[in-house]
């Protein structure tokens, strides 16, 4: 069984003369921040040799100390350590020792007599800056590599489209990070298995826990995501575990975040930006131990212009935000992905792989695929099923795509094209044109062109002969 990550991922070093002050703020650390990897140092002397051999982002740093003082101690670490950050503690409120620390480089200063809460508070806000900016140094180091260090974990995820290797190169350098990651993308573009990538590059030990939030009330959302304890309210007789706790040590996935309640909404940004949260029934706040992944289909910043979202949440979201292409933006695609459902579809029902036939792509082409992925998938599977052998059939393909483009029964739904027209067309040239359309969408295929029109492919031929030999 794999052991929990330590939080966050580099360590933090704490530096004071005074060993039970040092355990007091590592127990404050660990319970109040949930900050696991702490070093502590009692010798001011030896901060160097630590620095130069632990993977330390943040020092906090008493002043007063023997040996070497801290201002001294902060000089070094500017100098010879720029990227690590230091936040300053002294026992004295003092403006020009705190005005002194800043101009050294001091990320933060704090009084030890303050606020405990607030020291918590400025360690955190500290944290995240340096996540972020390893972070950005890992994605510019991903994104000039030629391709991906973890291509298993992008199998499901079949393409060859530039953007969307270029988006697995961004997955595997913000995968490590503790920040939450927002997906979106049409219905049926593949935003779990996108999650799931996600998951898996970050080596999380625990599980990746899905929940469609779509359709929640507040009540239940609380309910789900948080748990509660026995007693909590009217038919409560046990203990019920919410999802955020099931996730811990790995990944949380919301999904359909863009139908939350404003209610809600209050409630995941405050378990965003606090890290904990409190289970209905409990005074006791406990810590959120996963990483949240949340996705949509919806345009959220449209619906943060319309008041349906909160724009905090939503600015909350943009540190690692990602957008799928839809399946009409990469159509080089169809090809891998007929044939990776073909092969899926025959292993699952059993049957031999079949044949497709020459003008099935150029039909898929032909196709704008609202549904995406899934809809491909779900034909695909539909025609294996009913498929006796040999070549597989296009009839499944031709009725779903040829009803998709057939007016609807509503007349007002579809307007006439011609409708709106000054002048109409005679008969043969609206015969003409829509000659041209189909064979425009067939890619020039006269037999696909045929089926789309609903006539024979020898008719068509005929009436392309007759134009030709009436061009001058």
């Amino acid at each position: 069984m794999n052991s929990p990550k330590s939080t966050p991922e580099f360590s933090l070093l704490l530096v004071d003369d005074e060993p039970a002050w040092l355990r007091s703020l590592s127990r404050s650390l660990q319970a109040l921040g949930g900050f696991t990897n702490l070093l502590l140092c009692t010798d001011s002397r030896e901060v160097p040799q630590l620095l130069a051999e632990q993977d330390i982002g943040l020092v906090l740093l008493d002043l007063t100390m023997p040996h070497r003082s801290g201002e001294e101690l902060l000089q070094q670490i500017r100098d010879e350590h720029p990227e690590v950050y230091v936040l300053v503690l002294s026992g004295l409120n003092q403006l020009e020792t705190a005005v002194r620390c800043m101009r050294l480089g001091a990320y933060d200063y704090f009084v030890k007599t303050e606020d405990e809460e607030r020291l918590i508070d400025g360690v955190r806000r500290a944290v995240q800056v340096i996540e972020l900016q390893r972070e950005n140094r890992a994605l510019r180091h991903q994104c000039l590599s030629a391709g991906q260090d973890v291509p298993e974990a992008f199998a499901p995820l079949v393409t060859r489209h530039p953007a969307m290797l270029a988006l697995f190169r961004y997955l595997e350098a913000v995968a490590p990070s503790r920040q939450p990651i927002l997906i979106l993308g049409e219905s049926g573009v593949g935003k779990e298995l996108v999650a799931r990538a996600i998951h898996q590059l970050s080596g999380a030990s625990g599980e990746l826990v899905g929940l469609n939030v779509a359709g929640f009330d507040d009540n239940v959302f609380a309910d789900t995501l948080f748990g509660h304890l026995r007693g909590a309210f009217t038919g409560a007789d046990r203990e019920r575990r919410g999802m955020i706790e099931h996730a811990a040590g790995g990944t949380l996935f919301l999904d359909e975040i863009g139908d939350l309640s404003l209610a809600s909404q209050v409630k995941l940004l405050r378990l965003l930006q606090e890290g904990d949260y409190y289970p209905l029934g409990s005074d006791q706040p406990r810590r959120l131990q996963a990483r949240v992944i949340c996705a949509t289909h919806q345009d959220l910043a449209a619906r943060v212009a319309s008041g349906a979202f909160r724009h905090d949440l939503f600015y909350r979201l943009q540190a690692h935000q990602l957008t799928i292409p839809p399946l009409r933006e990469r159509r080089g695609d169809l090809s891998l992905l007929l044939e990776h459902f073909l092969h899926l579809a025959a292993d699952e029902l059993g049957k031999p792989k079949p044949t497709p036939p020459p003008e099935l792509l150029q039909l898929l082409a032909s196709y704008p695929f609202p549904g995406n992925v899934r809809e491909l998938q779900s034909l695909v599977f539909d025609a294996v099923s009913v498929h006796p052998g040999g070549v597989l059939s296009m009839s499944v393909f031709q009725n779903r795509i040829l009803r998709a483009g057939k007016p609807l029964s509503n007349p007002g739904a579809t307007p006439n094209p011609f409708t709106a027209l000054d002048d109409l067309p005679s008969l043969a040239e609206a015969a003409e044109l829509l000659v041209d359309a189909a064979l425009d969408r067939a890619g020039g295929n006269q037999t696909l062109a045929a089926r789309l029109l609903g006539i024979a492919q020898p008719s068509l031929c005929k009436r392309l002969k007759r134009r030709r030999d009436n061009e001058p």
